[in-house]
């Protein structure tokens, strides 16, 4: 490559075109761009080889001494990478041999019903007394719950994103740049209504482009929850409840509620005889998976599950296969 000028200028390129066509990762944004600035502090000439990109991936901002993190870094590069060969053929692509193979998704925590009870009665405590805050998180981490929403989506929503009348949420623009209706079970509607009405009461904005779910303390109040701020409010009920984590990932998370969610709709259907491979279509619809294989990877990796793709498996063979197995 002639200079890390163009590099930067092809990025930008690559990154509109993806939003052409629906993509919207800010991973892989900001992957790119600290990528390219690498780049230019390095005064590099040339391909692009592995050793820079390796490179660049062991100087993540956290400090970070662990393959498994510079091989995600690394990853986020890939698909940028071969579409820029099409331009420069002696760009190089990094493999899984430079820091190892990436493990297979984790098994997640699913809540069980009681859990689920003691969180939400937990958020319903958030101070202050008589305030907002406490049926705001209540109430989130509800719909989460009960639509499998990722907690993107959820803090995501705008007024007029949410049908009560209908009982339907509208999910725009999601992981993967797609938007889809999401219906909801009546008792959800009336949670939301409630929560609607209190929020109304309190003088928060009920305009169709204004956040449903809102902040309610200092300069974030009216203004939309953050990521980051729900998930520092989840870690500290966590610590309070206390909770035995039965997930392959360090603790309990918010998005083990929409795992959680999927796992029990499963169940639930097995133990009505509803035809499975019938049904995972709608329900990846549902979830906003981009592939119905997202959403059979449960049944290999959830212990719940996996007891059930067994008896599945039993029930398709011959009498004569399993005896002789």
């Amino acid at each position: 490559m002639s200079a890390a000028t163009s590099l930067q200028k092809r990025v930008e390129l690559y990154l509109v075109e993806r939003r052409r066509l629906g993509f919207l990762d800010h991973s892989q944004t900001y992957a790119l761009r600290s990528f390219a600035r690498h780049v230019q502090s390095c005064a590099h000439r040339g391909p692009l080889t592995v050793e820079l990109m390796a490179n660049w991936a062991r100087c993540d901002s956290h400090g970070s001494t662990d393959p498994l993190t510079w091989a995600r870094r690394l990853k986020l590069l890939r698909s940028f990478l071969r579409w820029l060969q099409q331009f420069e053929p002696r760009t190089e692509v990094p493999d899984d041999a430079i820091f190892g193979r990436l493990p297979e998704r984790q098994a997640p925590h699913i809540y069980s019903e009681q859990e689920i009870v003691d969180l939400l009665a937990a958020a319903r405590r958030l101070g202050p007394a008589r305030g907002l805050r406490g049926v705001v998180f209540e109430t989130l981490f509800g719909l989460i719950g009960s639509c499998g929403l990722r907690l993107s989506e959820a803090v995501g929503l705008r007024n007029m994103d949410v049908d009560l009348e209908h009982g339907m949420l509208t999910i725009h623009r999601t992981k993967f740049g797609k938007s889809r209706q999401v219906p909801m079970h009546q008792s959800c509607i009336e949670a939301l209504r409630r929560y609607r009405s209190m929020r109304d009461l309190s003088g928060e904005s009920a305009q169709d482009e204004a956040a449903f779910f809102v902040g309610t303390r200092g300069q974030r109040r009216g203004m939309p929850l953050s990521t980051h701020g729900v998930e520092r409010v989840f870690a500290g009920l966590r610590e309070q409840l206390g909770w035995r984590n039965r997930g392959a990932h360090h603790a309990p998370r918010i998005h083990d509620l929409r795992h959680t969610m999927v796992v029990r709709r499963v169940m639930l259907w097995h133990s009505q005889g509803v035809d499975i491979d019938q049904a995972m279509l709608a329900l990846s619809t549902y979830v906003g998976h981009v592939n119905v294989t997202n959403t059979y990877w449960y049944l290999s990796a959830v212990p719940e599950l996996i007891a059930l793709a067994a008896q599945r498996f039993e029930s398709s063979m011959h009498p004569s296969e399993v005896s002789h197995a």
